[in-house]
């Protein structure tokens, strides 16, 4: 029997500098960014070692400086840093190895005074570069050391204590060929201050017309102490314009210290799409980690853009996104307490500005109103509906209607809100996003009598029956009816109402439409005695068809049909209006639907132009 033997993964380091520096990252562009990472780092680690020794970790040099080709006059680009350095064993076990980070404990520093945390950032510089130097001399003393690192997965160290005699690193990327415009000042100058602009070290990038400062002295949604309010928002105002293309509709300071969190959020201007991206800039430990980050906010706030700078969220390894864990998520609910908390300070102290907010941004309102009785409470007050007595909010609705009767459907509303508004019936259309559960939420919060679906045959009974001669009159024409509507579930009744322009409602009946598909169910389990038995338990003693047209006797044409003797024109008069409530509904035509429709024309078309 053979023994297990523990065995060790062969690793194609070649194959895994390219999979890293070439699919890790979504673009060369990145290597700026971690350049900067590592050397904010080695700032760092050098300040923490110096206040570990007794000394002053501010009086410690704190300088980045990017050294373009133009300045170089070699063709490299040179980083240089005032970092703790490395010394020999630090670059055989951190720059050497996979995923080894100088961030870790063996600095004996804590991880979460760093930047980077996964030990691959050096190897974004392959994107560019085949080639890596690094000249480094430690603060822990010790001879300088030269590490070069090559792209097919070779590298070499030797101490030379000439290289370099201050304390810090120098790193140098010999660009490949179709790579070196990467590494030229035009490129790298706005790189740099795009990810590193709000760093706390002075970051300089060196051209040919010489060194320019690209960090900024402040955060700028910082507020100055003489600062006025109206001064402040407008300054944010043009803060949002030149990091998002927008004028906010207003800009919401962020401060939450327990997780090490500031930043402001600006609120669009204009209605956006409920499905659109959230994209927001967030900065870790003021290094840019991305200008798209999705899921810092809850889904209802899509109407909002967010510029962060946190010390406690934790970006992927590609730095280009946040990772989904606790701590993500306790923020994403502070924020959007924190948004919902100015939501309602806006309604008490500028009503017209928050009716006019609600309107662009319903539909996040809307969400968010569903679970937030205070939000419930703006929406009734501020958010229109379409009504019987035009747009309106509910609000204004409930003065005159205090049952909110609604309908969940956008074509049941339009085809029922003529005959309900002739009837003085309040109806709201609920048939939009949200809209039935908010008004359901409504009957919760305030009771079952506030808000109810309406039936559409409640509707049928609050019309008028004609008397009995009209009836009478009309008993051929219901009779015609009956025949013609049989093959499309429905009933025909007789009813007079307004408007008197219309000739016909089509009304659907849940009940009849329950009971024609129990017993279709009943005729396909004939063969099974045991479901045909189940099903007939189940039958109720109701009859009737799933819809009703509802012949209207006020209209002239409807009137009519009591005087015609020719039974063909009844039926053919009978399908016409069938159909043409069934197309006032906007409903689906069937193809029994399609037939009525064009036998019925063709026949009175022929009728009118005679035989």
């Amino acid at each position: 029997m053979r023994s297990n033997l523990a065995q060790t993964f062969g690793v194609n380091l070649r194959g895994v500098i390219d999979l890293l520096s070439h699919h890790l990252y979504s673009s060369p562009r990145v290597y700026v960014r971690e350049l900067l990472q590592n050397a904010v780092d080695a700032v760092t680690a050098r300040r923490l070692f110096a206040e570990a020794d007794g000394q002053a970790g501010e009086r410690v040099p704190a300088r980045i400086t990017l050294e373009c080709p133009e300045h170089t006059g070699d063709g490299t680009l040179r980083v240089r840093d005032t970092g703790i350095g490395l010394a020999e064993a630090e670059v055989h076990t951190l720059l050497s190895t996979l995923g080894g980070t100088s961030k870790r404990d063996e600095l004996g520093f804590a991880r979460r005074d760093f930047l980077g945390q996964f030990g691959v950032g050096l190897l974004s510089c392959f994107l560019v570069a085949d080639e890596v130097r690094l000249v480094s001399r430690s603060a822990r003393g010790g001879p300088a050391v030269r590490w070069t690192g090559r792209a097919d997965g070779t590298y070499t160290v030797e101490v030379d204590d000439s290289a370099q005699d201050e304390v810090g690193t120098t790193l140098t990327l010999v660009p490949r060929a179709d790579g070196a415009h990467w590494t030229e000042y035009d490129t790298v100058a706005p790189l740099a201050a795009e990810y590193g602009s709000l760093l706390p070290y002075e970051v300089r990038v060196v051209g040919a017309a010489g060194p320019a400062v690209i960090t900024a002295a402040e955060l700028p949604w910082t507020r100055a102490a003489v600062e006025t309010t109206a001064g402040y928002r407008e300054r944010l105002a043009g803060y949002c314009r030149e990091v998002f293309g927008f004028a906010p509709f207003d800009s919401v300071p962020l401060e939450f210290g327990a997780v090490g969190l500031s930043g402001v959020a600006f609120i669009l201007p204009a209605g956006a799409h409920p499905g659109a991206k959230q994209a927001h800039r967030v900065y870790l430990k003021r290094l840019l980690v991305g200008t798209s980050i999705e899921g810092l906010l809850p889904d209802w706030a899509y109407f909002v853009r967010c510029v962060v700078d946190t010390s406690s969220l934790r970006p992927t390894a590609s730095r280009e996104a946040l990772y989904e864990d606790e701590t993500l998520l306790a923020v994403r609910d502070a924020l959007g307490e924190r948004l919902r908390d100015w939501l309602v300070r806006l309604a008490a102290a500028e009503p017209d500005r928050a009716g006019a907010l609600l309107a662009a941004h319903h539909m996040g309102i809307k969400s968010l109103a569903l679970v937030d009785d205070e939000l419930l409470g703006l929406a009734e007050r501020w958010l229109p509906y379409e009504t019987t007595r035009g747009v309106m909010p509910l609000r204004q609705f409930r003065r005159s209607h205090p049952t909110v009767l609604f309908t969940p459907d956008v074509d049941e509303f339009r085809q029922l809100a003529p005959v309900a508004a002739a009837q003085d019936i309040g109806l709201v259309n609920a048939g939009y996003a949200y809209d039935t559960d908010l008004l359901r939420r409504l009957g919760e919060r305030d009771g079952p009598s506030t808000a109810r679906r309406v039936e559409p045959r409640e509707l049928l009974a609050a019309l008028g029956r004609p008397d009995e001669a009209t009836a009478a009159a009309h008993a051929r024409a219901l009779a015609a009816a009956g025949r013609v509507l049989a093959e499309h579930d429905c009933e025909a009744t007789l009813r007079e109402f307004d408007p008197m322009s219309l000739p016909a409602l089509l009304i659907a009946d849940a009940d009849g439409a329950r009971r024609q598909d129990a017993a279709a169910a009943r005729a396909e389990a004939a063969a099974d005695p045991l479901w045909s038995d189940l099903l007939g338990l189940l039958a109720d003693d109701g009859s009737g068809a799933a819809q009703r047209l509802v012949l209207n006797t006020r209209n002239p044409l409807v009137a009519r049909l009591a005087e015609v003797d020719d039974a063909a024109l009844l039926e053919s008069a009978v399908r016409a209006l069938y159909v043409n409530a069934l197309l006032q509904s906007h409903r689906p035509l069937r193809p029994r639907d399609t037939a009525a429709l064009t036998g019925s024309f063709l026949d009175l078309l022929d009728r009118a132009i005679g035989r």
